[in-house]
């Protein structure tokens, strides 16, 4: 796990805490009230440490020269960013971490989860700095509101719950989203798709097709977003819609628009709906919609129907036939007046390709179908298997292994492409790419 993360003893781990609270505290009562406010300064870092520094002398703390430049580290990262957990945001390699109370924290590592021996002091702490948090971006939690939605500044997402709802004191668990975008040739080198399949989605993006990433939950639909948005040309104008935002796309002429919760009073909520109705007068080329989950996914609907060709959104499913359903139902939400058939022809028109992605049992993401709706048959939607991920078992070290594969079906859509200048070569419908243990 690394030398930041070797287990003390019980009570040295005690021992240390109780030390850097001791600092801590003493550190805060020689501060200025000047001092105070200008701590989210980067230019008083230096002033701290000499503060700590004497402070540790003045104690005449047991600490060695390694241990006494960590204190200082720990009790920084206590002042200025999320205490015990700095550590772990500072490790690229961390896609999640979770935190299921204040003496066990878990982290996702290139797709394994593992329990790393990070902690904090108790419950108390735990709730100090889920409060920081929530706090940075203009949220609460509270009793009143005992679960909340935020986001870092590095954009990662994070879910924090507590008491009464969590039974184990304060949880919460954080989404990473690095500064590093993964590029085309990244998710393709990491078999996350093949090239016939990238070539296939760019050209239906480019020709404004209608689109819908369907998965589980950490299967990679943010990431398929995000990679799809890059084939928007430069000069449409884009509004995304999010509960939190975590969108990072690469155009220019992009409007970001991020839901807020009601206040201590429960009034002066905005919810996705109502950013979506609003959106429709800012005149979007597309639409964007983080994810679809509730009675906004009819406003969505008619916005693909009215004009607002080539937009996207996302939806937890565990098929892409699922996720008609669950659009299906989210729509009944908003209105139960309509009936389940016209719903249906409206998803049926509105919805061109629907591509289902999923996290694998060795940890990898991979897209594993993609599919073009055709139309209504016995009042169900009716989908084509354009490509798919067929899988063949596991090798010897835990990779699935398996295969892509063009199912032999032409897509109705090729002739909008062609319209856009865009031309495929059939073959790529008809190609195997096998996925192997190296």
């Amino acid at each position: 796990m690394g030398s930041r993360f070797l287990v003390r003893p019980v009570a040295g781990a005690d021992r240390w805490f109780e030390m850097k609270s001791q600092v801590h505290v003493k550190l805060l009562n020689s501060l200025t009230a000047d001092q105070l406010r200008d701590l989210n300064k980067e230019s008083v870092r230096n002033q701290i440490a000499a503060v700590v520094e004497k402070l540790i002398l003045d104690e005449s703390l047991p600490l060695t020269l390694a241990e006494r430049e960590k204190l200082i580290e720990e009790i920084l990262d206590e002042v200025f960013g999320l205490g015990p957990l700095e550590g772990l945001l500072k490790d690229p390699s961390i896609s999640d971490i979770m935190v299921n109370g204040f003496d066990s924290v878990y982290v996702e590592r290139a797709g394994r989860v593992v329990e790393t021996n990070v902690r904090f002091k108790d419950q108390a702490h735990l709730r100090m700095i889920i409060e920081r948090i929530v706090s940075n971006v203009g949220r609460r939690i509270d009793d009143s509101s005992p679960i909340v939605d935020a986001r870092l500044d590095d954009g990662s997402r994070v879910c924090a719950v507590i008491p009464p709802l969590s039974l184990i004191g304060p949880v919460m668990s954080i989404r990473r989203y690095g500064k590093k975008v993964l590029t085309t040739e990244e998710l393709l080198k990491n078999e996350t798709f093949t090239t016939g399949m990238l070539d296939f989605l760019s050209g239906c993006v480019e020709a404004r097709l209608n689109i819908v990433i369907s998965g589980g939950s950490g299967s990679g639909k943010t990431t398929m977003l995000n990679t799809l948005s890059r084939f928007i040309p430069e000069e449409e104008r884009i509004v995304t819609i999010e509960d939190t935002a975590e969108l990072n796309l690469q155009q220019n002429h992009v409007v970001r628009l991020e839901t807020r919760p009601p206040n201590i009073e429960g009034a002066g909520a905005v919810t996705q709906r109502d950013l979506l109705i609003n959106t429709l007068r800012m005149r979007p080329d597309r639409i964007i919609v983080g994810e679809s989950r509730g009675p906004e996914a009819l406003d969505m609907l008619q916005a693909m129907n009215t004009g607002h060709d080539g937009s996207m959104t996302t939806v937890h499913a565990n098929t892409a036939r699922d996720a008609f359903s669950r659009l299906e139902t989210m729509v009944m939400m908003a209105s139960q007046h309509v009936p389940d058939k016209v719903i249906r022809q409206q998803l049926a028109s509105a919805i061109n390709i629907v591509l289902q992605t999923a996290r694998l049992s060795d940890g990898t993401r991979k897209v594993v179908s993609i599919g073009e709706v055709s139309g209504i048959v016995h009042d169900q939607v009716e989908m084509l298997d354009i490509f798919e991920f067929e899988r063949l078992g596991i090798g010897p070290r835990g990779k699935v292994l398996g295969r892509f594969r063009g199912c032999a079906v032409r897509p109705m859509c090729l002739e909008r492409l062609k319209a856009y200048g865009i031309h495929l070569s059939p073959a790529i419908f008809d190609e195997v790419h096998e996925v192997k243990e190296k």
